[in-house]
C-alpha cells in the first residue's frame, strides 16, 4: 500500500495537466479515515470475532452452485469411481494377506473355480461392477487432461462431454464385463 501511495504521489507530482487529463481526477482530494482503537480483554476480542464468524457464509457458499448442473456432474462420479476401485482393492488385498490367518482360500486357482461355478448373468454383474467404474475413472481422467489443456469450457461442450462421457462408460463397462 505504501508503494502505491509513493506512485501515485510521485505521479501527481510530475505529471502536466494537458498531458494527463484523468490526473485531475485523481488528485481531487485524498480520502482519510480516522482511525480509533479501543482497548478490550482478550475474552471480549474473542467474542468479537466469533460474532463476525457467524455472519461468514460456508466456503464454498452452496448457494452459488445449481443443483441440476452438479448433481451428478462428473467431478463427483470421479472421486465416486475412485473410492469404488480403491475400496474393492483394499478390501480384496486385505482379505488376501488375512486368508492364512483365517483359513480362507484366497488363491488364485480357487477364486477362479468359484468364480466359473456363478451364473452367467452374476459373473456380468461382478465383472460389471468393477469394469464400469475402471471404464469411467479413466475415460473421465482423458477428458480431465482436455480441459488441461484448457478446452472444452463451453457450456455445450460441456454437456456434450458429459453424454459421451457417461455412453463411452457405459459401453466400456458392458463390454470389460461381456465382451472379453
Amino acid at each position: 500500500m505504501i508503494a502505491q501511495r509513493v506512485g501515485i504521489a510521485a505521479l501527481r507530482r510530475g505529471a502536466r495537466p494537458s498531458l494527463f487529463p484523468f490526473i485531475k481526477v485523481a488528485t481531487g482530494g485524498m480520502q482519510a479515515r480516522p482511525v480509533a482503537t479501543a482497548k478490550i480483554s482478550q475474552d471480549d476480542g474473542h467474542q468479537i470475532l466469533v460474532k463476525q464468524r457467524l455472519q461468514r457464509p460456508v466456503s464454498p457458499n452452496l448457494g452459488i452452485y445449481k443443483i441440476e448442473q452438479t448433481w451428478l456432474g462428473h467431478s463427483a462420479w470421479t472421486r465416486i469411481t475412485g473410492c469404488t476401485l480403491s475400496a474393492a482393492a483394499y478390501v480384496y488385498f486385505g482379505a488376501y494377506l488375512v486368508a492364512p490367518l483365517a483359513g480362507w482360500h484366497l488363491e488364485t486357482a480357487s477364486l477362479a473355480s468359484a468364480f466359473a461355478a456363478l451364473p452367467f448373468a452374476v459373473k456380468g454383474g461382478v465383472k460389471f461392477f468393477l469394469g464400469f467404474p475402471f471404464a469411467y475413472h479413466f475415460i473421465n481422467g482423458l477428458r480431465h487432461l482436455w480441459f488441461d489443456l484448457g478446452k472444452g469450457f463451453a457450456k455445450p461442450s460441456i454437456k456434450r462431454g458429459e453424454m459421451v462421457l457417461w455412453t463411452s462408460s457405459i459401453l466400456s463397462g458392458l463390454y470389460l464385463a461381456f465382451g472379453l
